[in-house]
């Protein structure tokens, strides 16, 4: 299918050390290392940087890697296809979901899992750049994100479902009562938030620059179940995703208030590689996205 050497390079390329490469490979580094030795010799160019320690891969080498990666998986989607003809659809699944999706993405776990019982499933949480990146190098087969943000080259987009997002503040503060809260007015309590590097922040943050509100958050986390806990407190105030409190609930003494000025709402999709022919548990997924997608519309 793919010689060995390729899938130690690709070890190697993603560890960024001989010894950790050759752990994952479950071979000794001196096996690794003649491994990628040969395939030098074999391609007549150099693919690692020569030093004591890994110095980094050679622009060819990087090349290598990227053809290398795409040759994977193709072999496995290869794999995939014979064993569903045989068995049905078998494998693991490896998704990557932004964290304000993390407990709508369960609907979509669920409804594949009873299409397709024998296959595993590893659901990380991540944020944008690092579900595109790792999709790029093959790491994950899908990824759940804001729509707006995989417009990139590359990348297929199923729309699944729009967030509207809401200010959760204590029951007994300033906004007791109200059933609207500005954004301008939401910027002048102590808010909790996702870190900058979160495209849910990055998209708050617009909002915010928009009506001409500066926000320093008082507390920044990476964790939508911290944010709950923090904002449960007493002490703090968040904007999160209204999907995000219709799954796991509205902590106590918390309440939810729709934000206006402006009404805003996000579309949340699975992105996957653009890929001809796609893998069969990639299409399937999709195929599962694009039926929870119309049935999220009909519930509107």
């Amino acid at each position: 299918m793919i010689s060995r050497k390729y899938l130690y390079l690709i070890a190697l390329a993603r560890e960024k050390h001989f010894g950790r490469a050759a752990a994952a490979c479950h071979v000794s580094p001196s096996t690794l290392s003649a491994a990628i030795r040969d395939l030098e010799t074999e391609l007549g160019v150099a693919v690692v940087e020569r030093g004591k320690q890994f110095a980094g891969l050679t622009p060819e080498g990087r090349s290598v890697v990227e053809y290398a990666q795409r040759m994977a998986a193709s072999a496995e989607g290869l794999k995939q296809e014979l064993a569903s003809l045989r068995d049905g659809l078998t494998g693991r699944l490896r998704l990557g979901v932004i964290p304000t999706a993390l407990t709508v993405v369960a609907s979509l776990t669920a409804s594949f899992a009873r299409r397709h019982s024998l296959v595993t499933a590893e659901v990380l949480s991540l944020a944008t750049d690092e579900i595109l990146a790792r999709l790029r190098r093959f790491e994950l087969d899908a990824g759940v994100v804001y729509v707006e943000s995989a417009q990139a080259a590359g990348f297929s987009v199923v729309p699944v479902w729009r967030e509207r997002h809401v200010l959760l503040t204590g029951g007994d503060g300033r906004f007791a009562g109200r059933e609207t809260v500005s954004w301008a007015e939401a910027a002048s309590v102590p808010l909790c938030l996702l870190t900058p590097d979160m495209q849910n922040r990055k998209t708050i943050d617009a909002v915010f620059a928009k009506v001409g509100a500066g926000v320093a958050p008082m507390l920044e986390t990476n964790s939508i179940i911290s944010i709950l806990a923090h904002v449960g407190s007493g002490h703090w105030s968040s904007i999160v995703p209204r999907s995000v409190l219709d799954q796991v609930g509205t902590p106590p003494r918390v309440i939810a208030i729709e934000l206006v000025e402006p009404s805003v709402d996000w579309a949340t999709g699975l992105v996957t590689l653009v890929r001809e022919p796609q893998a069969p548990m990639v299409a399937a997924l999709i195929a599962e996205a694009k039926a929870l997608a119309e049935s999220f519309e009909k519930s509107a």
